[in-house]
């Protein structure tokens, strides 16, 4: 039995296990910011400002956390092709939990004036730059640590990692605001969630010391084939298709979780004046079921291949989220199931990183998923809101078209998928017929 087809090992499991741990920790650590945006508003800026204005400084430091994922993600990518995976996949979780924890030791308005915002606002820059770098090294260290046939399992149990993340701070921003009051949490009980964020991320690096340099990267150490020039600049002279599949599918990723697991509890309420404990109940109900989906399109990639995965993944998310959101409204039950529904069906993006690790040959693989993943979630993670926003002008159902237009562009995704995949067998039937 080869490297390649050999099932899944005990050091396997474990590597899958501390990867996903991490990275769900510092997803959480990332998003958990969201959750407090109002304390963190009434606190780090004047008290006399209009309220519009001090959401949108609030929500702008929370942004400036996706503009510096490429600068960070690329910077750490050069570094992981040219040094090491594990040395990066290591330094992004600490870069990770130094600033979060800061943030919950961060002195208010009151104490520091307009230097409180802007250290705020630096230490969620430094949060971005890790993140940049995190969520594209987890995928190319667990990818290059399992067999091949099992990479698609893998990534995938690695992108459920990673929302759980999202789960963990619904929960923990769940229970506070059921133990505090809104008082006691502007009193300090907002500070909690990060400093758990912060401790949490120091005990998963100290965990990650236990993991080993991936075997293709040492292989490529000992053979002195790792890239001699820019990374980055391979990747962009060279690899240009492999970009723009890998940015139209991180679009397509951001849709799925931006606008139906982040957008949509907020929708509800205000479409529909449903409690906000309802609408985060359903939303905890669908992101387990993204966890659940995550994996189920590893499996499948792993099976049937990432063509096939997407056609039937894109078409499920087509019609589950229109579903949703045009009859979750009529019952509970309806809601509960519904959102599952739509929560399982964006689980496709699970298949992402599947066909990410295969658009990029190894020695530029770090810096081609950071580059094409992290400048794609820049641009289409933070437009994204904007533009679902304004489309609501015209149509209360404007989350439902936007992402029933980007299932669309997974489908056309999956076709192509499909026949690059035939075109390539047929290639190299050709080739052992000549031989």
């Amino acid at each position: 039995m080869t490297q390649h087809t050999r099932p899944l090992n005990r050091q396997d499991y474990k590597t899958l296990t501390l990867a996903a741990l991490g990275g769900a920790l510092e997803f959480y650590d990332f998003i958990i910011f969201v959750f407090f945006a109002a304390a963190v508003g009434a606190l780090f800026f004047p008290a006399d400002i209009p309220e519009w204005l001090r959401q949108v400084q609030t929500f702008g430091i929370f942004a400036a956390g996706y503009l510096a994922r490429p600068l960070g993600g690329i910077i750490m990518a050069h570094f992981g092709d040219k040094v090491g995976r594990k040395k990066m996949f290591t330094l992004s979780i600490l870069l990770m939990a130094l600033p979060t924890l800061a943030i919950g030791l961060l002195p208010t308005y009151a104490t520091l004036g307009i230097a409180a915002p802007l250290l705020l606002l630096l230490l969620r820059i430094m949060q971005g730059a890790a993140i940049g770098g995190e969520v594209p090294g987890a995928w190319v260290f667990v990818a290059e640590h399992v067999p091949a046939r099992r990479t698609g399992i893998a990534c995938g149990t690695l992108t459920a990692g990673l929302t759980i993340g999202i789960l963990l701070g619904s929960v923990v921003a769940t229970l506070l605001n059921t133990w505090f009051t809104q008082q006691a949490i502007l009193d300090g009980g907002w500070r909690i969630p990060f400093l758990l964020g912060g401790a949490f991320g120091l005990l998963a690096m100290y965990l990650r010391r236990w993991l080993q340099e991936t075997p293709v990267f040492i292989e490529m150490q000992k053979r002195k084939q790792l890239a001699d020039e820019l990374p980055i600049k391979a990747v962009v002279q060279n690899h240009k298709t492999g970009v723009v599949v890998s940015m139209l599918l991180t679009w397509l990723l951001s849709a799925g979780i931006v606008v139906v697991i982040l957008m949509a509890p907020v929708w509800l309420q205000t479409q529909f004046a449903m409690a906000p404990a309802l609408t985060l109940q359903a939303n905890s109900v669908a992101i387990i079921m993204l966890c659940l989906g995550c994996l189920l399109a590893g499996l499948s990639a792993d099976r049937f291949g990432s063509g096939i995965t997407f056609i039937v993944g894109s078409l499920m998310l087509a019609l589950f989220s229109w579903l949703f959101y045009h009859h979750a409204s009529s019952s509970t039950g309806a809601l509960f199931m519904l959102y599952g529904l739509a929560g399982l069906s964006v689980g496709v993006v699970g298949a992402v990183p599947f066909v990410m690790v295969r658009a990029f040959p190894a020695a530029v693989r770090f810096s081609g998923i950071s580059f094409s993943y992290n400048v794609s979630y820049a641009i289409f993670g933070g437009m994204t809101p904007i533009v679902v926003t304004l489309m609501m002008r015209f149509s209360p159902h404007a989350p439902a078209w936007y992402v029933l237009a980007l299932a669309l562009m997974g489908l056309g995704l999956g076709v192509w998928l499909l026949t690059a995949r035939e075109q390539e067998k047929q290639s190299a039937q050709c080739a052992l017929v000549s031989e």
